[in-house]
């Protein structure tokens, strides 16, 4: 179940910064459009990003998000990418998430897919 203060967060137009795990084991971040879908988190991707493959090898993932209206209560997710949605599906949040940060449905064109993440842990603030 996803904290109400994260959810709060998840709903707002702050990016969150995605972490994956390179091959070699290394991190990888990148920034993301991100919102809540039920108890767990979305984002989307090209499928052949770097933070799909990585995700389709190791689904291991971590989330920073500093809050726009709170920057210094910084909200720290850790899960695992649980489903990967592409098609309709994908496009419904897609275009969800384009409108919340863009206010315009995101551009057709190229290929999208939404992973959606089960969050392991949740924490807001520094600690």
């Amino acid at each position: 179940m996803l904290d109400p203060n994260v959810r709060r967060v998840l709903d707002g137009t702050s990016i969150a910064h995605l972490a994956t795990v390179l091959p070699d084991g290394s991190p990888h971040t990148t920034p993301v459009y991100v919102g809540a879908h039920g108890d767990r988190i979305v984002f989307f991707t090209g499928p052949g990003m770097r933070k799909a493959r990585n995700l389709r090898r190791d689904p291991r993932c971590a989330l920073s998000i500093a809050p726009v209206d709170n920057p210094f209560q910084p909200v720290v997710i850790r899960g695992r990418v649980v489903e990967w949605l592409d098609g309709d599906a994908a496009w419904e949040i897609v275009d969800r998430l384009a409108m919340k940060y863009t206010g315009t449905p995101y551009p057709r064109g190229d290929e999208r897919i939404v992973a959606v993440i089960e969050p392991e842990r949740q924490s807001v603030g520094v600690g």
